[in-house]
């Protein structure tokens, strides 16, 4: 399993050592410094020294070579070099929306492909009452997959809560690796998504008992961290025990006309405008007399959880996702404790994540 677990940093000093090892020579230190610490700043200080144009090239090729995990892992290690490798990887790289690809850890709070979707799986640890989120490596339906996000689900009274974080080891709101979380009401039919970072510029965090400030580096280092609420998802009461499957809804801020900065700090995020979202209506199959949905492949064990999210009519036009054939996030069982989950623009893979995250757990007065 290739993880950015511990190598989310930019300037990671592993990677800064292992890449200037390979360029030679010795630094001269005075007796009184670090003769480790001269030895990696003369090495960065002579990566850094690279024409702009040779930089950018070198970028371009690393990029253009590694399509997928884990040699895509590669060009996060030159990201890691020095600033100015950084500021090349980024003005090279193209977010998912664009490329189809994840590359950085702020990928995962971009749209994601416009074209196809990601395809990607979650598996549930019921011991731990944690879930993960894997990037699909192959066309198999699981395969060893890259990490990409955990969860772990908390009981705080009356209430539920998922932690999700880019640490499976570190679940908890006060870590650097925090990303948000998903939080329901009494009966688990209402959720509500909090983001660590503000969505657009001026957005204010929400006054909850569990809101804390702290410091989430992996997306905007100039951004202090907070809870900001970012969607919700409601689960149709079904008091009649009506035959079908769950009915749900979605309201999502999404950003629109986002530009195609790899960093999300490196712009002015627009304010977002609302998506609302609906399950797709399953048919009934007369011959197996059950509820049914195409998957294309993508799901083979009939759950209660498997659903389909297409955009209800005039919701999705400014993403050009207004038709209601047109599935934006689809999730399914695969295997007793794997599902499979593909998403697209303009949700990202936190927002689907969390999305998905709802379809856990009994639900009494839906089902």
């Amino acid at each position: 399993m290739v993880s950015w677990r511990r190598s989310a940093s930019w300037l990671s000093s592993a990677s800064r050592s292992s890449l200037g090892t390979a360029v030679g020579g010795e630094a001269k230190v005075t007796p009184e410094a670090d003769p480790a610490a001269q030895h990696d700043e003369a090495d960065e200080e002579r990566w850094s020294r690279l024409l702009p144009e040779l930089l950018t090239e070198i970028m371009r090729r690393v990029d253009a070579g590694a399509e997928r995990w884990p040699p895509r892992r590669d060009v996060v290690v030159c990201a890691c070099v020095c600033r100015r490798w950084r500021d090349a990887a980024v003005s090279v790289v193209r977010p998912p929306l664009e490329c189809g690809r994840i590359t950085f850890p702020s990928s995962l709070k971009q749209p994601g492909p416009r074209d196809a979707p990601m395809h990607c799986f979650i598996r549930r640890d019921k011991k731990n009452s944690t879930f993960s989120l894997y990037l699909s490596l192959t066309q198999a339906l699981t395969d060893k997959g890259k990490f990409l996000l955990a969860a772990r689900r908390f009981r705080q009274g009356a209430h539920t809560e998922y932690i999700i974080s880019y640490d499976y080891d570190d679940l908890h709101p006060r870590s650097s690796s925090y990303v948000g979380k998903l939080r329901s009401d009494f009966l688990g039919t209402k959720f509500i998504i909090y983001d660590s970072q503000a969505p657009y510029d001026g957005a204010k965090p929400s006054r909850t008992r569990s809101t804390r400030r702290f410091a989430s580096k992996q997306i905007s280092p100039q951004v202090s961290g907070g809870n900001f609420e970012v969607g919700q998802v409601t689960y149709r009461f079904n008091f009649m025990k009506s035959r079908g499957p769950r009915r749900m809804q979605c309201n999502i801020q999404c950003p629109v006309g986002q530009g195609s900065a790899s960093d999300p700090s490196k712009e002015k995020t627009p304010s977002p405008s609302s998506l609302d979202l609906k399950n797709k209506a399953p048919r009934w199959h007369d011959h197996l007399q059950c509820w049914c949905l195409n998957f294309h492949g993508r799901v083979t064990v009939a759950s209660v959880k498997n659903f389909q999210l297409v955009a209800t009519a005039g919701s999705g036009g400014p993403w050009g996702v207004g038709d209601e054939e047109t599935v934006i996030l689809q999730f399914g069982k695969i295997e007793d404790d794997a599902f499979t989950m593909d998403y697209r623009q303009p949700l990202s893979a936190f927002q689907a994540f969390a999305i998905c995250l709802t379809s856990f757990g009994t639900k009494l007065a839906c089902e």
